[in-house]
């Protein structure tokens, strides 16, 4: 059985990255940067466990992307993130890299595993070229080592070196400061971390994002309530009667969120905004629709276009549809020619057609940011 696992850390807020998409899930091709990153790494190296640390919000999306995969809660700090990693390490040995680290050389990765075992912690780091000034005095540039990822440690030595107030930006300084022996070997210019958006360029191992176009539908349906304001598409239509639900009952935008989400294979809109939450009580649609808005460019895609039909025997809506249309075009960052709004009646056949309700299906098609247009 292997002694060694490897933990991928993308729990990053991509803040410097400076860019609507976050860095983690930048397409390369057709797959996001946290797993290209970390096949990458596996392909070289039979591993006992593989953990992907990522952020509460995109959890449930990731573990969508691999069953192999063990995906475990960032926290607050890169250090809170590997010790919430560490608790689903056995191994005695654990390598630590980061999913924007993404073109590591399996000849890096050699030297690195080749130490396992000789000391506390195996780091890579990259020799300095140019004179280094420090608090305004020239020091030994020979001293001077710049280190990367990944780094290869002693589970228990690793984890005992974490368990303290002080924060550390990479393994081998918590180890060193606990009294660890630490092991250098030649790092890798290549595998330059992506920390800005400039540092796309040097990055030989990437790919630009495929041109796939993704289609998702949605469908919902709300029944008439007296005495609750009516609202569709993020327009108020009429003071009573109107929609039975949770929220405020917006069916149009209910079934737009639910076909920007089954476009980019993240689920429903129940899975993000449960009806039994009281966070959700009464709330404006308009308000869930600009959190699936930054979820859905946050993990790399863009919105092409929407199609929404209203099946309503009353209401009338024909002289709101241009409203509609620039409402949810404001939120999601489109020109209004990119929603269509369709009204239509059911001939009074079923519930529809006894105004007992309404029904909307929506369809909406995404693709991905290109990011190489930049």
């Amino acid at each position: 059985m292997p002694d060694l696992s490897l933990i991928m850390l993308g729990a990053g807020n991509s803040t410097r990255f400076n860019h609507i998409v976050k860095k983690q899930w930048l397409r390369f091709e057709n797959t996001p940067l946290w797993l290209i990153a970390t096949q990458n790494i596996m392909k070289n190296y039979k591993f006992s466990k593989v953990i992907v640390t990522t952020s509460q919000e995109e959890l449930s999306y990731m573990k969508k992307y691999d069953n192999d995969i063990i995906f475990a809660q960032g926290g607050n700090t890169r250090q809170e993130s590997l010790q919430n990693a560490l608790l689903h390490v056995d191994t005695p040995f654990v390598l630590v890299s980061d999913v924007a680290r993404v073109c590591i050389s399996s000849e890096m990765l050699e030297r690195i595993i080749k130490e396992k075992g000789n000391s506390d912690i195996v780091v890579p780091y990259l020799d300095v070229n140019d004179t280094v000034v420090y608090q305004g005095r020239t020091i030994d540039r020979a001293e001077v080592k710049l280190i990367q990822t990944p780094q290869l440690s002693k589970t228990k030595i690793l984890q005992d070196a974490l368990d303290t107030d002080a924060l550390y930006t990479d393994d081998s300084s918590a180890i060193k400061a606990n009294g660890g022996i630490v092991t250098f070997v030649p790092g890798d210019k290549k595998a330059k971390k992506l920390t800005f958006l400039e540092d796309l360029k040097e990055l030989d191992c990437v790919k630009a994002p495929s041109s796939d176009i993704f289609v998702g539908n949605g469908f919902d349906v709300h029944e008439f309530e007296d005495g609750k304001a009516m609202m569709l598409c993020g327009v108020k239509i009429q003071e009573s009667p109107g929609f039975k639900a949770h929220s405020d009952g917006d069916v149009a935008l209910h079934a737009l969120i639910d076909s920007l989400l089954g476009a980019i294979g993240a689920g429903d809109i129940g899975e993000l905004f449960p009806d039994n939450d009281d966070a959700y009580k009464d709330i404006d649609s308009k308000e869930l629709l600009k959190k699936v808005y930054n979820f859905v460019t946050q993990v790399g895609y863009e919105i092409i276009n929407c199609d929404i039909t209203i099946m309503a025997q009353t209401p009338r809506l024909g002289k709101f549809k241009d409203k509609m249309r620039k409402t949810i075009a404001k939120i999601l960052h489109v020109k209004p020619i990119s929603i269509n709004i369709k009204a239509t009646t059911t001939e009074k056949l079923g519930f529809i057609g006894r105004s007992e309700g309404v029904a909307v299906q929506a369809t909406s098609s995404l693709k991905f940011a290109r990011w190489m247009d930049i």
